[in-house]
């Protein structure tokens, strides 16, 4: 831990180191994990719950008096009214982990009186540590990070997330992916947001947009990518996206570029928005039946 950060981060990065230890150990033998279904398609295992424990017991050592909001638990541990509050995603990419796919991260963010102050995503895999405090930069590894300098959509490579749950509109993100691919360098799918909101931050890729993120998710990726100088919102560009369950996130000149592609597929588009894509899928359909 570094003696230039804010003792909070560094409990936060202690948290998330502690949690990574335990994942890491269990990724050596991944088909000994147990795994229990919450709904089709969403998975928990012991080691979320073991890890969602160690950072559980390591913030509230330090910070008795704090409230918890955690995947795997909610709000059961921690003070109930307090203006600190820690928004913890234990295991972020679990369907990942669970396949021996090393793209998963511990997630832990601060928020004090409802804005998110500290964020940590921590890939045990890599052992790449990003972290940010607002207002002092985002940091990987403790080197400074910045967004993209590219400023053409064209030009650029994005992360997505793609529905997976019944009930999700697959045939409207079908729609939405396929107007991306065309306007874009490439579109990747790598499945744990936190990490791929922490890419964006360091430049490693472009943008990203998806739909149906909690706020554990978003909360310290969102964080890191407005530190490295980047822009975070939901579809139709709005700065309010924690609890939308809609994000993107891109640097500046790009952001309004996708904003202008996908703001249309937003839930909180306009009605004309909401007729000229419904118009549009009508017209493919009658096309096809022809």
């Amino acid at each position: 831990m570094s003696s230039h950060l804010h003792p909070m981060l560094n409990t936060a990065i202690k948290a998330a180191r502690a949690a990574g230890a335990i994942i890491n150990r269990a990724a050596l033998d991944v088909e000994a994990v147990r795994v229990a279904q919450k709904q089709i398609n969403d998975y928990v295992t012991e080691v979320d719950q073991a890890s969602e424990t160690a950072i559980i017991d390591t913030l509230l050592t330090a910070y008795p008096g704090h409230g918890i909001l955690a995947e795997e638990s909610g709000r059961q541990h921690g003070a109930k009214n307090s203006e600190f509050v820690w928004i913890i995603d234990p295991l972020d990419g679990t369907t990942n982990f669970i396949h021996g796919f090393p793209y998963y991260c511990v997630s832990i963010a601060l928020s004090v009186r409802g804005k998110v102050e500290h964020g940590v995503v921590y890939d045990p895999t890599r052992n790449d540590l990003f972290t940010a405090t607002r207002g002092r930069g985002a940091f990987m590894n403790d080197r400074r990070v910045r967004v993209s300098k590219r400023t053409r959509l064209s030009e650029c490579l994005l992360g997505t997330g793609f529905p997976y749950r019944p009930g999700d509109d697959f045939a409207g993100y079908m729609k939405m992916m396929a107007d991306v691919m065309q306007h874009t360098h490439g579109l990747r799918r790598p499945g744990a947001a936190a990490l791929d909101l922490a890419y964006v931050a360091a430049g490693f890729t472009d943008g990203f947009f998806e739909t149906g993120l909690s706020i554990w998710d978003v909360a310290a990726g969102g964080l890191l990518v407005t530190e490295a100088g980047g822009l975070v919102g939901n579809f139709t560009g709005e700065a309010n996206y924690l609890e939308q369950r809609e994000c993107l996130a891109a640097p500046p000149r790009i952001y309004g570029q996708m904003v202008n592609l996908i703001g249309k597929y937003s839930k909180f588009a306009g009605v004309a928005d909401k007729m000229a894509v419904q118009a549009a899928a009508a017209a493919e359909g009658e096309v096809g039946a022809g």
